[in-house]
């Protein structure tokens, strides 16, 4: 999509009534389903972060969502796609902030020239005990992406037409921290699988652009 037509459809998703946990589930392994009811008092007193979900045009004037890759290390998120976001500082005012701020750190994007256009449906991730508050933010220009050297492995530029194509949704056996060689529903975006909260998050700002489009 055009980044002029996807602008005109902000006003839209802005407005349009979170499809919440429904969308959510739709990709979250079976097993994690069964974990989330059960975790009600541990998500209580969870860590608490932020995520941006950034469009912007690319080169051709296309749009685009930014993804990482996160680097290799010693945690239940290592070498996984995510959005660019992380843990609250005790500085930041509100989750918008800590978006915002996590954002520029990771990607290199200066948060003065994201606009942020809504917040969606937290989402809570057992293995690491946080809750995530994701929005869906907008820039006007091509960025000049600077990856964290110690958070970021690459960047991952998904054109919205991907994103939106029914191609990208697949199912992928993986070793899970629920369950080993687990069928889990993921999309498969720019040769790279995206599953678990990620994925979840993903879908919920998948189906907010559809219906934005469609009314």
């Amino acid at each position: 999509m055009n980044f002029d037509n996807f602008k005109k459809i902000l006003p839209k998703i802005a407005k349009i009534p979170l499809p919440g946990i429904a969308s959510q589930l739709k990709m979250a392994p079976a097993m994690r389903q069964k974990e989330l009811e059960k975790m009600e008092n541990r998500m209580k007193s969870a860590r608490k972060s932020a995520v941006m979900a950034l469009f912007y045009p690319n080169s051709n004037h296309e749009t685009t969502l930014v993804l990482i890759l996160r680097k290799t290390y010693k945690g239940v998120h290592s070498n996984q796609v995510g959005f660019p976001g992380g843990q609250v500082d005790p500085e930041d005012l509100n989750f918008t902030a800590t978006a915002l701020r996590e954002t520029e750190e990771e990607v290199g994007v200066d948060r003065a020239s994201i606009e942020v256009i809504r917040e969606i449906t937290s989402t809570y991730i057992p293995p690491s005990n946080f809750t995530v508050k994701p929005f869906i933010g907008i820039v006007q220009q091509t960025p000049m992406f600077v990856p964290q050297p110690s958070e970021v492995e690459s960047i991952i530029e998904v054109s919205l037409k991907d994103l939106l194509a029914e191609a990208a949704f697949i199912e992928k056996e993986l070793t899970t921290s629920y369950a080993t060689t687990v069928n889990v529903p993921a999309f498969y975006l720019n040769e790279y699988v995206v599953w678990g909260a990620t994925a979840m998050m993903l879908s919920e700002v998948k189906d907010i652009i559809s219906a934005a489009i469609s009314n």
